[in-house]
């Protein structure tokens, strides 16, 4: 009888220890992800403030202006090239 007391007590306890193991390996593997993505968003903040530094400058303001509203600076030229497959529109 005490016999199989001892054995239940082992049983419970391996059982327990095996539980709390699984756990931390899940733990362990929550925080491998967390990590990951700590990483992916600090390297995002990095690019942001190198984009902001960037657009504060007189470049990026310049840069800024021609790529999204299509303004060119003072002294410049814009050049219009056609296709040769392009059909001509009536007037040209």
């Amino acid at each position: 009888m005490f016999f199989a007391l001892v054995l239940l007590g082992l049983a419970i306890t391996w059982s327990y220890y095996r539980f709390e193991l699984d756990r931390i390996a899940e733990i362990r593997g929550q925080i491998e992800k967390s990590e990951a993505v700590l990483k992916q968003k600090r390297e995002s903040v990095r690019d942001y403030k190198e984009k902001v530094e960037f657009y504060k400058t007189q470049e990026g303001i310049e840069h800024l202006a021609r790529e999204q509203y299509n303004l060119i600076g003072k002294g410049e030229r814009v050049i219009l090239l056609k296709s040769p497959d392009q059909v001509p529109e009536a007037g040209e």
